[in-house]
């Protein structure tokens, strides 16, 4: 999607680049949900909001070089499909992970446990190397301007930092969110494992869009009992 953008603009220095730029971070935001979702979930894991909050900042800084390097590498990783077929099979194994993991009092799966803050800084740093796998051919698009990467990337961590923030919470409130986050997870490892089989079967983009946004609605239809029945003595004085 991204790499038809950028020929269309023909990127030029003085006038295209703050476009291409704008294009790029609003994309990375729109398209680093799933992602999002996968890093909080896996930071929840720790039972701790303050270690929670530390394993996202320790994490993404580490995420941030491991994209940089990636990126700047990109014309050459592409060449090896055995990248790729890491990357799906890793995020195909965290799924495997989350949906086999034990059921709670609420009947959730909530993925696996740490005890450790280092347990799960390596554990997000990777899922977010694994994501930015599925967008490499975008970052060839740009390779021959290094500061639109840098900065691209630079703001889109930002944005996923943010992201991951409102949705640690948000898993708390919602019953099927982390389900949901984790079958958009399931699409990128497929979608992964799809090209490294054959490019033809990929599917578009705006497919995958698509079908993301439909299973996080489904994600966001229902809010946990304990929520509901702490709003409704809340609604229930107000009206006295």
């Amino acid at each position: 999607m991204l790499d038809q953008i950028f020929d269309y603009l023909h990127f030029n220095f003085s006038l295209e680049a703050p476009i291409v730029l704008l294009i790029l971070v609003f994309l990375e935001a729109v398209l680093s949900a799933d992602n999002a979702i996968a890093l909080a979930a896996i930071a929840q894991g720790l039972e701790d909001k303050k270690l929670e909050r530390q394993a996202l900042n320790i994490g993404l800084v580490f995420a941030y070089v491991l994209r940089i390097t990636l990126l700047l590498t990109a014309t050459w990783i592409q060449k090896f499909w055995q990248f790729e077929l890491l990357g799906a099979a890793y995020l195909l194994w965290l799924v495997f992970q989350h949906f086999t993991s034990p059921e709670e009092e609420d009947n959730q799966h909530h993925g696996p446990k740490y005890i450790s803050l280092w347990q799960v800084i390596p554990v997000i740093a990777f899922t977010d190397l694994a994501f930015s796998l599925d967008s490499v051919t975008t970052a060839i698009a740009v390779s021959q301007e290094a500061w639109l990467v840098i900065t691209g990337t630079t703001i889109g961590i930002v944005a996923l930092r943010f992201m991951a923030g409102l949705f640690i919470r948000w898993l708390d409130e919602y019953v099927h969110l982390a389900d949901a986050g984790y079958i958009t997870v399931a699409f990128v490892g497929i979608r992964l494992l799809l090209r490294v089989i054959n490019e033809d079967f990929v599917p578009p983009q705006w497919i995958m869009i698509s079908a993301i946004a439909i299973i996080l609605t489904w994600g966001f239809s229902k809010r946990t009992e304990m929520l509901i029945k702490t709003e409704e003595p809340e609604k229930t004085e107000v009206t006295k």
